[in-house]
């Protein structure tokens, strides 16, 4: 039989959509971000000029302010990443191994009913459960757990829970997905060999799920690093965040060098954060197992003595 025109192709075409689509959408703006930090603000009312290259708004980027609020920034994506993976964790387990089969898809679907919303919207709806005169703040405050109810909008902690509702979806589905794709036979295995299910859990099936876990995190980390719209509606002047000062160049001090200088400082950095951690989960996950195949080998070599005598 002749083969096909479509099984002569070579196998890189079937990746051409995403390379086309990546090189649009990702490559061309951030080149063009990084010709714009180039440039200069020219005089009062302009917006941007590359008549004179320079690397002076990188500079400026450098600034004590910037770097106090990417630490700000940092320390909420970290923390709310955390969080994400403390609260997806359970989740898909659940959904992926004690829900039966034909329930999946429609837990599946509440997950991401919050995303048939606009982001503003559902942003701005935890503004009216934070305010002063919210269902939230009226509770908390009749309860004695807080003494100012205007103490819970335009604070930190209303943008780090912004970000841990916004972005808490993309971390359960690939988990889902990692722990839907673990074969029980494994924990049954694991079970037959003494181990219960705790051991099992973090023996067995979490380092399974890794490749989802390493992927969950990277979806909420990198957004929550550019995130603006959440500190805008939530957080006020007490939780700016590196993409609200970004946002306020481009948007009210009409400085869009000095604006794309930041934004190009804030790509690099958080890939540096994210290799980095990488890196460190890689580091650990070497030693857990350099030191299970040290055990496993002690074991076996007792095994094999008491078996001699």
């Amino acid at each position: 039989m002749p083969r096909s025109a479509s099984s002569r192709l070579p196998g890189f075409v079937l990746a051409v959509p995403a390379w086309v689509w990546l090189t649009v959408f990702f490559v061309v703006p951030f080149l063009q971000i990084a010709w714009f930090s180039l440039g200069e603000k020219p005089g009062m009312f302009g917006t941007h000029s590359n008549a004179v290259m320079s690397l002076d708004r990188y500079a400026e980027a450098f600034s004590p302010t910037f770097f106090t609020i990417f630490r700000a920034t940092l320390w909420m994506s970290v923390t709310g990443t955390i969080a994400c993976l403390l609260i997806a964790l359970p989740a898909a387990y659940f959904m992926a191994l004690k829900v039966p089969a034909h329930r999946r898809g429609l837990l599946v679907a509440l997950v991401m009913v919050p995303y048939w919303t606009s982001f503003l919207i559902r942003t701005i709806g935890w503004k009216v459960i934070l305010s002063s005169e919210g269902a939230l703040a009226g509770f908390l405050t009749d309860v004695g757990l807080v003494s100012d109810p205007h103490a819970l909008l335009n604070t930190r902690g209303a943008v780090l829970l912004g970000l841990i509702y916004n972005y808490l979806p993309l971390m359960i589905l690939p988990l889902y997905v990692a722990f839907d794709r673990v074969d029980s036979a494994l924990g049954e295995a694991s079970k037959d060999l003494g181990a219960g299910r705790v051991r099992t859990f973090f023996q067995v099936t979490l380092p399974l799920a890794r490749p989802g876990i390493i992927a969950g995190v990277i979806l909420v980390f990198i957004p929550m690093m550019g995130d603006y719209v959440t500190p805008a509606v939530l957080g006020g002047a007490k939780g700016t965040m590196v993409g609200s000062l970004i946002a306020s160049q481009f948007l009210t001090a009409q400085n869009w060098a000095l604006g794309s200088a930041m934004a190009v400082v804030l790509i690099l950095l958080t890939m540096l954060v994210v290799v980095l951690a990488i890196a460190l989960l890689w580091g650990v996950g070497w030693l857990v197992g350099r030191r299970s195949r040290l055990v496993i080998g002690t074991k076996s070599i007792g095994t094999k003595k008491v078996a001699t005598a």
